[in-house]
């Protein structure tokens, strides 16, 4: 029997992102949910026109509620949401079993790319866009100012090397280490961000209470060691849950009670994803089936404004000057 080949976890992603492009993700609308030439903002699909792929999804782009220090409340950001169900496309198109990771996989690897477009340095955001995954920033600066010979044998021995540039980042918190499935951290501020995703595709009513005290425990965990992380959560489930609204409510509820309400425990922010399976292995995803809040674009927004306001104001420039909108996009 042949060996199969090809790409493998997390890999499978690498040639959608690099079609993607990093196109910049925000919008300016008014409170009306318009944006800046009147044009009502609900493809979905950043660059895509409504009649395009995925028209008339909404886009998770949360009601004007103010920024953070710097950002307008009329600046939004606008998740690639065609873009994700390109990605989990892949892993239903195989027929993943749920265990398999990959759907999990694909989420960290599209919120991974959404910081990248947000304009964070590609390589201070984990997991990175190619091989190693994970990587301190500071080496690949060093790796950069090598002469080519050097710097691809270095590269090589990296890849062979995963105590210094592992596939999975695991950060310590205050009870235990944990595997953080999307981050941004560097060793001159340490994690910046802390994400953690999952993926339920079946059994919703059975594992969901599984998932909360699970999900709890991350967050103090996490928020304990590193106070001043945005520590963010994110879950994905197929569109069969909307046939047990009973359940969905529970996810609902359970994803808002999640965050912090103040005291310092519990998530900076939440989101919840639909995704609907398609006969011919597409998937959509369904951002009106979920509150608002609960949106990717609303969560992006409180992960990015948390991260900007404890960071110096000399530190993550592009990024403040895109979410407000300050220059025009390189």
């Amino acid at each position: 029997m042949d060996e199969v080949t090809g790409p493998r976890g997390i890999a499978k992603f690498d040639t959608l992102l690099r079609e993607a492009g990093l196109a910049d993700p925000w919008v300016t609308a008014g409170r009306d949910g318009r944006d800046a030439s009147g044009g009502r903002m609900t493809d979905g699909v950043r660059g895509v026109e409504a009649g395009g792929v995925l028209a008339g999804a909404g886009t998770g782009v949360g009601p004007a509620t103010g920024g953070g220090a710097g950002r307008p409340d009329t600046r939004h950001f606008h998740p690639d949401l065609g873009l994700l169900g390109r990605i989990l496309a892949v892993p239903v198109s195989e027929s993943a079993a749920s265990q398999s990771g990959l759907y999990g996989k694909a989420l960290d690897a599209w919120f991974a790319h959404e910081f990248r477009c947000a304009g964070f340095d590609p390589d201070m955001v984990w997991p990175r866009a190619s091989a190693p995954r994970v990587l301190p920033p500071e080496i690949s600066r060093l790796i950069d100012t090598l002469p080519a010979g050097l710097a691809r044998e270095l590269r090589e021995r990296l890849l062979r090397t995963a105590s210094v540039a592992p596939q999975d980042a695991r950060i310590r918190g205050r009870a235990y280490v944990k595997q953080v499935d999307v981050g941004i951290s560097s060793w001159s501020a340490g994690p910046e961000l802390l994400v953690s995703t999952k993926a339920q595709n079946s059994s919703f009513a059975k594992n969901l209470p599984n998932r909360f005290e699970e999900a709890y425990g991350d967050a103090g965990n996490l928020r304990t060691r590193h106070p001043l992380a945005a520590v963010g959560f994110a879950f994905v489930m197929r569109s069969t849950i909307l046939s047990e609204p009973a359940t969905l409510a529970r996810a609902v509820d359970m994803m808002l009670k999640l965050r912090d309400r103040g005291d310092g425990n519990g998530y900076t922010t939440t989101c919840l994803l639909i995704a609907d399976w398609r006969e011919d292995d597409t998937v959509q995803i369904l951002p009106d089936a979920v509150p608002g809040s609960l949106g990717a674009g609303p969560f992006m927004e409180t992960l990015i404004d948390v991260i900007l306001d404890y960071a110096p104001v000399s530190e993550h420039t592009r990024v403040r000057e895109l979410r407000d909108g300050v220059v025009s996009p390189s």
